[in-house]
């Protein structure tokens, strides 16, 4: 935290240094997931956690940072965000999909936050305002549900 009270993660993008030195400062870690199985980057929390108990450091709550688009449908989302986003495919759906994806992902990594980038490209503002509300209104509480049951 700093002198003013806000909170200052350190994005990651998969280098062991990245983490350690993250961990040595004493910020909380933030992983950029851009496509793949988020859970290939567990280790990553590990040793997150042995290196801030190495340094005497505190191991803050891990986030993801991860891209991702929410639609009324999963139909209208891959039709909306598909022509976009082909290579960063992982969470794109109605809500229920994307709850679910993301709510396997904090479980996978034991993370206690989780960003998604919803609104990059060249997608309609329109949509990314949809996304918006829906990530917000719907997709969220469901994961907390899942998360909570």
């Amino acid at each position: 935290m700093t002198e003013n009270g806000l909170t200052t993660w350190v994005g990651v993008d998969g280098t062991p240094q990245s983490v350690v030195r993250t961990a040595k400062y004493g910020f909380p870690l933030m992983i950029a997931i851009t496509g793949g199985s988020p859970t290939r980057f567990a280790p990553y929390v590990d040793l997150y956690g042995r290196a801030a108990e190495q340094f005497g450091t505190t191991a803050h709550p891990v986030g993801m940072h991860s891209p991702g688009f929410v639609a009324d449908t999963d139909e209208q989302a891959r039709e909306l965000r598909w022509p976009r986003y082909k290579v960063m495919r992982d969470r794109i759906g109605a809500p229920e999909t994307v709850a679910r994806k993301m709510a396997a992902a904090i479980k996978g990594l034991g993370v206690g936050r989780f960003d998604m980038i919803y609104g990059s490209g060249a997608m309609p503002v329109s949509a990314r305002l949809r996304a918006v509300e829906l990530y917000g209104t719907k997709a969220v509480p469901m994961v907390r549900d899942i998360l909570a049951g």
